[in-house]
């Protein structure tokens, strides 16, 4: 049999025909992984309908309707302020009630902005309200201009990454479908919150990845490197969670959940939203520090492992510092509101850390932070690894998209 010899160093495309022993550890490994998500998905997956109990703050539900015309009709004080009101009539434009005209008073302030004839807003229906002054204003309907930007980001993905970018958003639709149908009804039915996003981050990772950049070894590599990390998180979060005693009550949703859906396990959902919050940026630290070890082996075919892992992991940690920083300033950013309460009633720094609505953000953000840290080195040496075993027949090619 003639063996071929030959290299192509086109980015992206290298890939191994392994010997059959790292081959089979490789697969036998992502194999049962796969089983035991699918007997996961099987054994949490949601049955029945599932409990609806409305809103915490829209009991009666929510329509879509636009402004077809508006009057002032009051001004009301009481104590030292006074209210301007007005009628407004709109028409709904979604749902059983559809073409339906409504009427209901708004009160000076309760709209962001003025509302004018002709904009779109939801309302929200009382249960118990007279006949007549059933509805009244919840927010402004924003579905065009999120669709629109929805538009444009699948544009631009696509622009640049064409059939990968196209993978990319089929992964994308492939984990808020997981998320729509397994995650979040498994959860509102009492499964073990824990349990269920570590089986949904799993099936996530398995779609995702493989639909987003191909069933490669390259890809299987990096899969393994984010289970891996993955599993440091969980464990992580666990310990701590415990440790710190949180109940998982410091939000008001949470609290509400507490009342209205009382089967659900507030700890286990704190512990599975940092399980989830952390897969997405592992998958990218993952699949950067996997394409790295792949282009330096391509680049030099004659680096040993000792070598690619020294190279890909000064890579990663340029990647790693930046990542880092980029979480914590999400979540300082997503609790700049809470931490700027705290400043104003002039509490001290350590005692804003030590309450809880702000030690889950700070217990999120370090566990995240640490999985991320930890997934360099354990992707880089299995990818080291793994492209300096002797392959089969030398070198195959697997096109980018």
């Amino acid at each position: 049999m003639t063996h071929s010899h030959s290299h192509s160093h086109s980015p992206g495309a290298l890939d191994y025909q392994l010997p059959p022993r790292a081959r089979n550890l490789l697969f036998g490994t992502v194999g049962a992984m796969i089983l035991a998500t699918v007997i996961g998905l099987v054994v949490l997956w949601p049955r029945g309908e599932m409990p609806v109990s409305g809103t915490a703050d829209f009991p009666g539900g929510l329509v879509r309707a636009k402004v077809v015309d508006l009057e002032p009709t009051c001004s009301r004080e009481e104590e030292e302020f006074v209210f301007a009101c007005e009628t407004v009539t709109a028409e709904i434009v979604g749902g059983p009630r559809r073409s339906e005209v409504v009427s209901f008073e708004l009160t000076e302030g309760a709209a962001p902005t003025a509302l004018a004839p002709g904009d779109r807003i939801v309302l929200a229906r009382s249960l118990d309200a007279p006949i007549g002054q059933q509805y009244y204003f919840a927010d402004r309907d924003r579905r065009i201009p999120l669709t629109v930007l929805a538009g444009i980001f699948a544009l631009a993905v696509v622009a640049l990454g064409r059939l990968r970018g196209l993978a990319a958003l089929a992964g994308f639709g492939l984990s808020l479908g997981l998320l729509a149908v397994f995650i979040l009804p498994a959860l509102l039915a009492g499964s073990n919150p824990l349990a269920v996003c570590i089986v949904g981050a799993s099936a996530i990772m398995l779609a995702g990845l493989y639909v987003a950049h191909g069933v490669t070894v390259k890809t299987t590599t990096a899969l393994l490197g984010t289970l891996a990390s993955l599993v440091i998180t969980a464990v992580l979060a666990w310990l701590f969670v415990k440790i710190g005693r949180f109940s998982g009550l410091s939000s008001e949703e949470a609290g509400f959940l507490n009342i209205s859906a009382a089967q659900i396990d507030l700890r286990g959902l704190l512990l599975g939203g940092i399980v989830i919050g952390t897969l997405g940026v592992l998958d990218d630290v993952t699949i950067t520090q996997t394409a790295a070890v792949w282009e330096l082996r391509a680049a030099n075919p004659q680096m040993k492992a000792r070598q690619l892992y020294t190279s890909a992991i000064r890579i990663g940690r340029d990647h790693i510092a930046s990542t880092v920083n980029t979480l914590v300033l999400a979540y300082a950013g997503a609790s700049l509101p809470l931490l700027i309460l705290f400043t104003v009633g002039g509490v001290g720094i350590a005692d804003v850390l030590n309450g809880e609505v702000v030690a889950e953000e700070v217990v999120r953000t370090l566990v995240g932070s640490i999985g991320l840290v930890a997934s360099v080195p354990i992707t880089t040496a299995l990818a080291a690894w793994i492209v300096t075993r002797p392959p089969l027949e030398n070198v195959t090619e697997s096109a980018p998209g």
